[in-house]
């Protein structure tokens, strides 16, 4: 499915487990979304919330199978983006690396740092390079939207912040965890890469909440934090990422053109193989991301 401009919106959620169980969600169905570039984590859920299309997607799987190292990120983003997505909230669990950051806070992260190494960062390649502008990766709007349903919901929260998105799956040494903190990170996790490349190359919003269920290493008392209490604030968060999604989600319905900030018109001028250098059969694979700009023939 091509995505075009002002194209009525359709909310995408990649989350856990425990967010998708949305109260009002109607019309619900799990469907099958097959990618030429792999096994998305699992079957898509699609509904209607309060009039507004959603669908949302489990990133690890069902029961939390996949490691952050082995999701298929662009299988996920591809997916989605057949499945008519133009909207991507992005919700995840995150280390704190800031002491007015405790856990049960949530950041609408506004940059990242990436230090992942072992996954696909990109949709094109050999026969179809792009390159497409990251200097600001999540949508503006989609921010200031989800900052309002925060305050409206009085949930503890930051506006901004930068994300490290580690490789893992282990955690952070205390070295390491200090480094971060001079780089002025504000929480650090391990799936917001290369899922918010993926998005921009795909032409999609996205914008990301990330939930601190603790402090990481760098932190004294972070040795004496026990599984229960972690696994309680997983479970609060959860919840609030749920009520978060129901108050978001009408407001977003209401946009009739195309995202302001370019998000989706990325690809207008990213594209740079000549035609007659192009490959086939990546073009092929391309024909959901990058449809809109490279037409019928590629």
């Amino acid at each position: 499915m091509t995505v075009v401009p002002g194209t009525p919106p359709v909310l995408g959620v990649i989350g856990g487990s425990g967010v998708y169980e949305i109260d009002g969600l109607v019309n619900r169905r799990w469907v099958r979304v097959d990618s030429p570039f792999g096994e998305p984590s699992d079957e898509l859920l699609m509904g209607e919330l309060d009039g507004q299309k959603l669908v949302f997607l489990p990133r690890h799987g069902r029961g939390h199978r996949i490691p952050p190292s082995e999701i298929n990120f662009r299988a996920n983003i591809d997916a989605l983006k057949r499945a008519g997505v133009t909207e991507i909230l992005s919700v995840s669990a995150v280390g704190s690396l800031r002491a007015h950051l405790p856990p049960g806070t949530f950041v609408v992260a506004d940059q990242f740092i990436d230090r992942t190494f072992a996954r696909e960062k990109s949709f094109f390649g050999t026969g179809m390079v792009a390159h497409v502008a990251l200097g600001h990766p999540v949508c503006g709007r989609m921010g200031d939207a989800i900052r309002q349903s925060l305050e409206a919901l009085a949930i503890p929260h930051q506006r901004g912040g930068t994300y490290l998105v580690m490789e893992g799956p282990q955690f952070s040494t205390v070295a390491e965890s200090n480094l971060y903190r001079s780089w002025g990170c504000d929480v650090i996790g391990m799936t917001n890469m290369p899922e918010a490349k993926l998005a921009r190359e795909a032409e999609l919003c996205y914008a990301t909440v990330a939930m601190v269920t603790d402090y990481d290493c760098w932190h004294p008392d972070h040795d004496h934090v026990t599984v229960d209490a972690i696994i309680k604030v997983l479970v609060e968060n959860a919840a609030k990422a749920r009520a978060l999604v129901t108050d978001l989600a009408p407001r977003l319905r209401h946009r009739d053109a195309c995202c302001r900030q370019g998000c989706h018109t990325a690809l207008d001028n990213a594209l740079i193989t000549a035609p007659e250098k192009r490959d086939p059969a990546l073009l092929a694979k391309l024909d959901a991301v990058a449809g809109r700009v490279l037409g019928p023939r590629g």
